[in-house]
């Protein structure tokens, strides 16, 4: 396994999910829920970054590998769904929005891993769909993480509209990939 900095950007985030989870479980004396908020929406807020950055500079930098390739989805979608949790937990959204999320995730995880088998995975390749998706849920999960006004503006009033754009466009990349994928399906 060849290691270069954008695998270790992407190993950053793996390692910042233990520490995000740690926040939820301090008590109240030790960090009061306000900063935790805010420390926790800003982990959320670094670990999106890092998504986005590893793999620009994997691609630029011409360092991308097979493994790096299997493990920078699977570090966002561990830091997407220890958030989900994490929010559930805190009541601030739906079991269903987050089975949705997490749901789907697992779906299309699993079709892609059947379809590269089948050599077919070119089928359910990235669509700007799922891009979409993705941007929604990684504005609209710190917004939910921080929940308070700034500026006027209630971040959890956005955040709550966001995951709702997010689980529809969830539900929407699911069928798109199933129905791209569904030639080899029926086989």
């Amino acid at each position: 396994m060849p290691f270069n900095f954008p695998m270790a950007l992407t190993w950053l985030r793996i390692i910042v999910i233990p520490l995000f989870l740690i926040l939820f479980f301090l008590p109240t004396s030790w960090l009061d829920p306000a900063a935790r908020d805010c420390i926790a929406a800003l982990l959320f807020i670094l670990a999106a970054v890092t998504d986005w950055f590893d793999g620009w500079l994997a691609r630029r930098w011409q360092q991308t590998t097979s493994f790096g390739a299997f493990l920078d989805p699977v570090a966002d979608k561990l830091m997407v769904t220890a958030a989900l949790l994490i929010l559930l937990s805190l009541q601030r959204i739906d079991a269903v929005i987050a089975f949705i999320i997490i749901g789907r995730e697992i779906t299309i995880s699993a079709l892609r891993e059947w379809m590269a088998k089948l050599g077919a995975s070119g089928s359910v390749a990235v669509h700007r769909l799922g891009k979409f998706k993705t941007a929604a849920q990684m504005i609209a999960i710190p917004c939910l993480l921080f929940a308070h006004t700034v500026y006027g503006l209630s971040l959890f009033f956005i955040g709550k509209i966001l995951i709702v754009v997010a689980a529809i466009l969830t539900l929407w990349s699911m069928f798109y990939y199933l129905q791209k994928a569904w030639p080899e399906l029926k086989q």
